[in-house]
């Protein structure tokens, strides 16, 4: 009997060890990161903010598809925060990106971070891309005759008052 009740405290204690075991060993550095501005065009610059103690240790990065690979650097005195400042590339896909950090040799990504806005082709009206459609070209010639055939009916109506 005795044996029966130190086997089962035994298991009992293995069970709650067992289930701690994931949740001590699970990994919560950074705790956030946000990107200023949230929507930037290509070629700008963000400025990021890792909050985390474990990002505040040296050769802690952030990393993004839409940037290189840029080192954290620690905010001494304000907290567990790290900044960084980093280029958009000019060549970035329009579009929302991730932010991964890498601290104490762990990875962490943040989805979403920021979202990158194509740039506008200036010189041509802004946002056009393609030019006129024919729907377009046929709007502009109905206009352009309407303002003709009542520029004529205008005219011909003023040179006939001047006869009476």
């Amino acid at each position: 009997m005795r044996t029966t009740r130190a086997l089962a405290a035994t298991g009992v204690a293995v069970a709650v060890l067992g289930f701690a075991a994931p949740t001590a060993a699970a990994w919560d550095q950074p705790t956030s990161v946000s990107a200023l501005p949230s929507v930037i065009a290509r070629g700008g610059q963000l400025q990021i903010t890792v909050t985390g103690s474990a990002c505040t240790l040296a050769g802690s990065t952030v990393s993004s598809t839409a940037f290189p690979s840029t080192p954290l650097v620690s905010q001494g005195g304000v907290g567990n925060t790290s900044t960084a400042k980093v280029t958009v590339n000019s060549n970035a896909s329009p579009g929302p990106y991730s932010i991964t950090t890498t601290c104490e040799g762990r990875s962490k990504t943040f989805t979403n971070a920021f979202t990158v806005i194509g740039g506008v082709r200036g010189g041509i009206g802004g946002s056009s891309s393609t030019g006129a459609t024919p729907t377009d070209m046929a709007i502009g010639g109905g206009l352009v005759a309407a303002a003709v055939v009542g520029g004529g009916v205008f005219w011909m109506r003023r040179r006939s008052e001047k006869r009476i």
